[in-house]
């Protein structure tokens, strides 16, 4: 499998940080795999293949590097047999969350390596997680679960922009002018993303053993609800009403199906997609008043994200990522 050449750091990197979110996932899935429907579960299933696929060539990989093999999340991180810790489609809706988290991030990581069997290692996996995200997002639809972004006419005429108002958030008349699409799209993604994420940390902070953990879940509950109700607030006023589900609630079961160490980690995860998102957001909005707001959230966020990590740090469930070698006693 290998060409003979050495992998980089970059390549090493994007490999651990891989495995460490698939054995997530599949303790996820795990999960939710013992409680779906038989719909669910076949698509549920087709991602734990996969995920089971992409782990074992990690694996392989690292074996002829020599190098050694992460921890990532095991068996001990899953409880078999736990009651249902989410109710109707949130097991699909995670998994049309966290596609989205994957394409991302493996495309990135396709424009990070260099070595050719790892490039095209990751190509597939952006495919695979593709093609998850566009049959979850289908298979939502037609359950009515999931809510498309609002329709628009057409346009018939190109214009541009004309006074420097049009940055300010104001029209000619000195109006509020309404939201552009493109503004439009990320205010519907970001809101669709956070009303998961918020019933994950619901279900999630019923369940924490860890005090710490449980508060921790609590206050990125409430972040999550004030992102929704904040940028919500940016639809209403051009006369949107923002996305929002009857399904994939919070059962209210107390009884943990996953670690505290995996449900923190998969708060990171999702905490600095969160933050990427935003700052996709500040970028390509044309309206001053919507990068405001969401400088003020990135630093909401951002500091949710530091004090999550000293939680984890203090209990011992960081893994180290590989390291560059220490040359400091050289120079001594």
């Amino acid at each position: 499998m290998t060409s003979g050449v050495p992998i980089t750091s970059s390549e090493l990197a994007n490999l651990w940080m891989t495995y460490q979110e698939k054995t997530m996932i599949l303790r996820i899935l795990e999960h939710f795999i013992e409680h779906a429907d038989n719909e669910e579960k076949l698509l549920l299933q087709t991602h734990y293949n996969n995920a089971s696929i992409a782990i074992d060539t990690i694996k392989e990989i690292f074996k002829q590097e020599g190098a050694v093999i992460p921890i990532g999340f095991t068996e001990e991180d899953v409880i078999k047999g736990a009651p249902k810790l989410y109710d109707y489609m949130f097991d699909i809706m995670y998994l049309h969350m966290m596609t989205k988290v994957e394409m991302s991030l493996y495309s990135l990581f396709c424009g990070m390596s260099y070595r050719k069997d790892i490039n095209d290692f990751f190509i597939n996996l952006t495919a695979e997680s593709q093609e998850m995200n566009s049959q979850s997002t289908q298979f939502l639809l037609e359950k009515g679960v999931l809510v498309r972004p609002p329709f628009v006419s057409m346009p018939k005429e190109v214009h541009f922009v004309q006074d420097t108002h049009y940055r300010s958030g104001f029209n000619l008349l000195g109006e509020l002018r309404s939201l552009n699409t493109i503004e439009v799209s990320l205010i519907h993604h970001a809101i669709e993303t956070n009303l998961v994420g918020m019933q994950l940390m619901i279900g999630f902070a019923q369940v924490a053993s860890n005090k710490d953990v449980q508060d921790y879940l609590v206050r990125g509950m409430k972040l999550s609800k004030k992102i929704e109700m904040d940028l919500g607030e940016f639809l209403r006023k051009s006369f949107i009403e923002p996305p929002a589900t009857h399904a994939g609630k919070a059962t209210t079961s107390k009884i943990a199906p996953f670690s505290d160490k995996l449900m923190m980690y998969n708060t990171s995860l999702l905490t600095s997609f969160g933050l990427g998102s935003n700052a996709l957001g500040s970028a390509f909005s044309l309206r001053n008043d919507l990068p405001a707001k969401m400088a003020f959230l990135a630093k909401d966020i951002s500091t949710f994200a530091s004090d999550g990590g000293r939680i984890m740090i203090k209990n011992g469930w960081i893994e180290e990522p590989p390291q560059i070698e220490d040359r400091n006693e050289l120079t001594k």
